[in-house]
């Protein structure tokens, strides 16, 4: 007598693929559903690429950030700092909810001042009476949930002797306001020259 298959069976066995498939529509949904309404943008981080500073004084580290994200009270501020031919950094420095948090094993143990503001995108630091072990590479890194992705600002810090500073930035400043000086005169003369014998030969037309 031939085997048939019981109905009922195969009935139960598409409903289970049915409702197996209906499940994984859901949780795709769902996901799809999830990272739409947590979109994460990413924190510009602003440092200049290098400093000079003179031995024994107080030094500013500019950073600045840019964040599409409104500043709340989950915002953070770390430093680190990476000692000139050393391979790994040292956090020195973290600053959230209008509260500032120095390390306690550091190179510039009560030496450090918040100088920025947050609210203004500034998270700069001071760092007072630098010395020559302060060289090296100084990392800002700012969170602004939900904007956490940073690449965080990297500012390379030489200190110099006294009276050693780099003369170059000013000697260019002064050369291209002389020249910006120099430039406008000429160009002055020029109109000058132009105008007046514009009205010379106007007269003579006139005689």
């Amino acid at each position: 007598m031939p085997l048939v298959s019981c109905p009922c069976r195969q009935c139960d066995v598409n409903l289970l693929i049915l409702k197996a498939a209906l499940m994984c529509l859901v949780l795709l949904l769902s996901s799809l559903c999830l990272c739409h309404a947590v979109q994460v943008s990413a924190v510009e981080v602003n440092t200049p690429e290098e400093m000079f500073v003179e031995n024994g004084t107080d030094a500013k580290l500019p950073c600045t950030f840019t964040s599409v994200e409104v500043i709340s009270s989950a915002a953070s501020v770390s430093w680190s700092f990476q000692p000139e031919g050393a391979a790994t950094r040292i956090s020195f420095f973290y600053y959230s909810n209008g509260k500032s948090y120095p390390g306690k094993d550091i190179p510039f143990k009560d030496r450090i001042t918040w100088a920025g503001d947050l609210n203004k995108k500034d998270a700069s630091i001071t760092i007072s009476n630098m010395q020559f072990r302060d060289n090296g590479t100084y990392i800002c890194d700012v969170k602004n949930p939900p904007d956490i992705v940073v690449k965080p600002g990297e500012i390379r810090v030489r200190v110099v002797e006294k009276d050693s500073l780099p003369a170059f930035p000013i000697a260019t400043v002064a050369g291209i306001a002389i020249g910006t000086v120099t430039g406008l005169s000429s160009l002055i003369s020029i109109v000058v020259c132009l105008v007046i014998r514009k009205n010379n030969s106007k007269k003579r037309y006139s005689g």
